[in-house]
């Protein structure tokens, strides 16, 4: 079974349990308060009493005697019995010896499950499969404090289903079909409601409009939802860009430097370091055993190469010194046999310094 076919077999299933269940309510307010006890003896004859009195005195009828031949009532009912068949809720109780007892003793978290791990399990348990059988389990019980025992009672849909039909075909309203179990009395294995049969039905494509329309709305609530996003997204990098632009502005201002050229000679003048300084502060900074035989400077980067007896500690001496920072080796430090010390290759960065108070 393919995935949408899986899909489409559950979303089915999902709007039949809601749509019986919305309907149980008003099944149950519609019914009539007469109820008819239907029981089977031991040679197949059904006796039929009126359980519960209504208005109109159907509970002074005297029992009645009815067999079922193929399924269907054998005869016809007295024009009272039949007038009150007629909307009431019929409780059908079948000899035992058509139903098959199988005990099962389970897990005591899968009480939550019952219905589905013995919906899996009755072909199993019973002559029948979960589609032709009518079932259900008695009141589940503990047993040694972990696990749970229960009767599954079960029998065939095709023969049950001709005496439901016979009491809907007379106008009943409800029949529960029901049976003695040997261990905790009547077992329920079907119910059957007309009312709530025709409220399901109509329910149903109101439910299948509503997950229409509730998908529709998703799917546009996720277009509009995206649009706005990206408008809003949008805006935001706009006014992120004119904040920048102020903030560059009022930086401007305060500097109190214009774009003219002149203004940026200055600026530059104040921002770059003077290399006659540089080279001032670099022949301060290098101890007495340093030679530096080379130096290059590139906008705010200063190579060194020369003698030293001693170039990694030349790094930290640099650092210490508040015109230069980030010192390294940009190339490997040698020491060949002519030369009395290290050959070393240092890059520092240059930093704006220009004395105190600057």
């Amino acid at each position: 079974m393919s995935m949408i076919s899986r899909f489409t077999a559950a979303l089915s299933f999902w709007m039949d349990i809601v749509a019986e269940a919305l309907s149980a309510p008003f099944a149950n307010l519609s019914s009539s308060k007469r109820r008819i006890t239907v029981i089977e003896d031991v040679d197949g004859i059904f006796t039929m009493r009126v359980a519960s009195t209504s208005r109109d005195g159907e509970g002074a009828l005297a029992a009645r005697l009815v067999a079922f031949v193929d399924g269907a009532l054998e005869g016809t009912l007295t024009p009272d019995w039949a007038a009150a068949v007629r909307g009431s809720s019929v409780e059908l109780e079948l000899q035992p010896d058509r139903f098959v007892f199988r005990p099962l003793e389970l897990p005591g978290k899968a009480a939550e499950f019952l219905d589905g791990i013995i919906r899996s399990q009755i072909d199993r348990l019973t002559p029948w499969n979960a589609t032709d059988a009518l079932f259900h389990w008695t009141e589940p019980k503990n047993v040694d404090g972990e696990r749970i025992g229960t009767t599954v009672v079960a029998t065939g849909r095709a023969a049950t289903a001709s005496f439901v039909r016979a009491f809907s075909e007379l106008g009943a309203a409800a029949v529960n079909v029901s049976t003695m179990t040997p261990e905790q009395g009547r077992a329920t294995v079907f119910r059957y409601r007309s009312r709530e049969r025709t409220t399901s039905s109509r329910l149903r494509p109101a439910l299948a409009g509503g997950l229409i329309a509730t998908a529709f709305l998703a799917m546009l609530s996720i277009g509009v939802g995206g649009y706005v996003a990206e408008h809003y997204e949008t805006m935001q990098q706009q006014i992120q860009r004119r904040i920048g632009e102020r903030r560059a502005i009022l930086r401007g201002s305060q500097a109190g430097l214009g774009s003219s050229p002149l203004d940026l000679l200055i600026r530059r003048k104040q921002t770059t370091p003077s290399s006659v300084m540089v080279i001032e502060a670099l022949s301060a900074t290098l101890p007495q055993h340093t030679y530096a035989t080379e130096i290059r400077i590139e906008g705010d980067k200063l190579q060194i190469v020369g003698l030293t007896r001693d170039a990694p500690s030349l790094i930290q001496i640099l650092e210490q010194s508040p015109y230069f920072s980030g010192a390294g080796f940009f190339a490997p430090t040698t020491h060949a046999a002519s030369e009395t010390g290290e050959r070393f290759h240092i890059e520092v960065k240059l930093k704006p310094y220009f004395g105190l108070g600057t």
